[in-house]
């Protein structure tokens, strides 16, 4: 997150309601140890869609224009500098406090957030998957803390497509 710049993020020929938000390329991902950072591609998706107002805002009205080595940095500090990954932490958790939110909410929670409401709003596991950069899905799997709602959403929707099934009728759409 710290390491983002301007020039991070693009345009998808496939999503123009998103303008030059549809695509962030991630340059500086997480890598196994020895390894160069991972680098992918994450496509803004539709609930997420508030973000790029967010984004523009910042960029537009709020971000200090920079000057030096680090003025592409999309979150310069007041010296043009990169933002610590220990502000970034402090800051979270002053806004966590500050929201009443559990101790046990990091900033990495956002992280197994994005992929629990993905996972609930239908995408596909495989797109959240490569949308996160996990090599493995067994990985996305532990990030994923669907809502019982979600559960029993799921198990009336599987329960009925058997019944269909059984009988020859469509119990979705009775008439």
């Amino acid at each position: 997150m710290r390491m983002l710049e301007l020039t991070d993020f693009g345009t998808n020929p496939h999503a123009p309601e998103f303008g030059g938000y549809g695509v962030l390329y991630v340059r500086h991902g997480k890598a196994m140890r020895g390894s160069l950072p991972k680098r992918r591609s994450v496509l803004t998706v539709p609930h997420t869609g508030w973000a790029v107002d967010c984004l523009r805002q910042w960029i537009e009205e709020v971000r200090p224009p920079g000057t030096g080595e680090d003025h592409a940095s999309l979150w310069p500090t007041e010296r043009s500098g990169r933002v610590s990954a220990d502000s970034l932490t402090r800051e979270f958790t002053l806004l966590r406090t500050g929201l009443g939110l559990a101790d046990g909410i990091d900033f990495h929670s956002l992280r197994r957030s994005y992929v629990t409401y993905m996972i609930e709003d239908g995408y596909d596991a495989l797109f959240v998957q490569q949308q996160v950069g996990h090599e493995h899905s067994s990985t996305t799997a532990l990030y994923t803390g669907v809502s019982s709602d979600y559960r029993t959403r799921t198990l009336r929707a599987a329960m009925t497509k058997m019944a269909a099934e059984a009988t020859g009728t469509d119990q979705r759409n009775p008439s």
